[in-house]
This record gives C-alpha cells, sequence and structure tokens, in this order.
C-alpha cells in the first residue's frame, strides 16, 4: 500500500540530502520516480550542502502534481522538497496520487517561518500525511542547544515581520542582496530567537 510520508526540520537538517539519497536509492532499484522541488537556492534541482545534487522538476503555485504523476504514469514514487512552499492544493494532489495512483510520495520541508509558525503546505501535509516524523539530524543555535527557528536576518538584525518567502542561505557571506538589504537566515534556539540574540 502506497505512503504519504512527510519528514521536517530547521534549515541545516539534512532534509535535501535525504530526499536526494531516497531518490538515488529508489531509482538503483530499478523504480521509476520524480523528484521535485520549488525555490532551491540553485533553481531547478534539489541540491544539499554537501555538495551533492540532482536536476528536479520545478513545482509552482498553478502545477499540478496530480496530472503531472498520470501524464508520468507508471511510476513508483515522487520525492518532493520543499514543499512548506506548495499550495493546499498541492498537497492534497499529492495525498490523491498516493490513494488513486499508489504511489508513494516522500516530502520534505521546513516546518515553521521566520516567524516561528506553519507554513501553509507544512500544514496540510501534517493533516493529510500517513507519516510524518522529524528528521534525526539535529541543527543547532550557535549557543549548542537545539536549533528550533529560522531565524531571518536583515542588514544584520533579527526580523519578525515581512513576507512569508525570501529566499537566503544560511551561510554568513552569501546573504542575498534585497532591495540593497542583505538577508540571511541563522538558525537558533527558542530562547536566542525569542531575546534576537544572533551571538556574533
Amino acid at each position: 500500500m502506497a505512503t504519504l510520508r512527510f519528514s521536517f526540520g530547521t534549515m541545516g537538517s539534512g532534509k535535501s540530502t535525504v530526499a536526494l539519497q531516497i531518490h538515488h536509492n529508489l531509482a538503483n532499484r530499478q523504480l521509476y520516480g520524480l523528484l521535485l522541488t520549488t525555490l532551491d537556492r540553485e533553481g531547478r534541482q534539489v541540491t544539499s550542502r554537501l555538495g551533492v545534487a540532482a536536476p528536479a522538476i520545478e513545482v509552482d503555485g498553478e502545477l499540478d502534481l496530480y496530472a503531472l504523476a498520470v501524464a508520468n504514469w507508471p511510476i513508483h514514487y515522487m520525492v518532493c522538497d520543499e514543499v512548506q512552499f506548495y499550495t493546499e492544493a498541492q498537497c492534497e494532489q499529492l495525498a490523491r496520487a498516493v490513494d488513486d495512483l499508489e504511489i508513494d510520495v516522500y516530502a520534505f520541508g521546513l516546518l515553521t517561518d521566520f516567524r516561528g509558525r506553519l507554513f501553509d503546505g507544512t500544514k496540510r501535509m501534517l493533516e493529510l500525511a500517513d507519516e510524518h516524523s522529524p528528521l534525526q539530524v539535529e541543527a543547532r543555535c550557535w549557543c549548542g542547544a537545539r536549533a528550533t527557528h529560522n531565524a531571518r536576518v536583515v542588514n544584520g538584525d533579527i526580523v519578525y515581520e515581512g513576507d512569508t518567502v525570501v529566499v537566503g542561505d544560511t551561510v554568513k557571506g552569501k546573504a542575498q542582496p534585497l532591495f540593497g538589504d542583505e538577508v540571511r537566515y541563522e538558525l537558533l534556539c527558542r530562547n536566542h530567537y525569542r531575546a534576537g540574540e544572533l551571538g556574533d
């Protein structure tokens, strides 16, 4: 019986690495599937900070994922990275592919945004998934505690308001200019997220 699995974690917890490993392992068993992503920092591929990458189908808000599965039938699985950015309808389309087409779906995403609130895609995946689990790799705050928050840092300061989706990285020096601002993300424990302390 096919299963919808949702694995989640903070930035830097290995989501994309695990997605790539699952896709690689299944493909090596002569199973045919699709690798999908959206808003990956490197474009139309799934990339890991470990340096591993694979071409992927770019998911925008208009793509019908059930229709995509039917158009590529027969397939055995779909590996979906960055599902926090998927629409609620797209999450429902993945569930339909599992139920109607018997396709295993492995979905990976962030749990919360920079404000500490669930993404729409994440919320729907938690509601729909047959299995959901945190990734075992725990990212760490600068203090050494488990990181639970993806803090957005603009021009060196943590911000708590703004657009939900602004693509950036967690590596200092790779900040993305946004209308003249430098934007990056810092992994923090709840205490330092609340206090706005970056430990610099």
